[in-house]
């Protein structure tokens, strides 16, 4: 894969893989722990860490979600692959907040016509309304 470089890209935090991983030998240690001879309980338990375990694989081989630079917008697509969005495809870029269970989630939308492109707070690292501004920030013909 090409390196990227941009002007500023954002990347999913370090501590997130660490805690996927985690989670699946916690997943896998409860398995065993709680099995009784029961194998179900046992392949239910490994399934469900070796899909942690795919994805924070995907954290670890393509940590970068989103860069920008003056031709574009880099977004991760599929698995671990990219795709440049030059500014011309992009035709919005916004942040929609839904409410739920008392807490607001927050998606940055990336809009380039056929496809729509969408990153939460811990694809980013930080928060998608501050993204939503640098990008746009960095469109060309920004005011600001």
């Amino acid at each position: 894969m090409n390196e990227i470089s941009p002007a500023r890209q954002w990347r999913v935090p370090a501590s997130l893989p660490a805690a996927k991983l985690a989670c699946a030998a916690a997943l896998v240690a409860l398995g065993l722990l709680f099995a009784d001879g029961d194998t179900v309980r046992l392949v239910l338990a490994c399934l469900a860490a070796a899909a942690l375990v795919g994805w924070a694989v995907r954290d670890l081989i393509a940590p970068v979600r989103l860069a920008v630079d003056t031709e574009g917008v880099t977004v991760i697509h599929g698995f671990a692959g990219r795709r440049m969005l030059p500014w011309p495809a992009i035709e919005a870029i916004t942040v929609d907040r839904r409410p739920r269970l008392g807490l607001t989630t927050e998606m940055l939308e990336i809009d380039a016509g056929e496809s729509l492109h969408l990153f939460g707070r811990y694809d980013l690292g930080t928060m998608p309304e501050e993204v939503a501004a640098e990008l746009q920030a960095a469109r060309p013909g920004a005011t600001g």
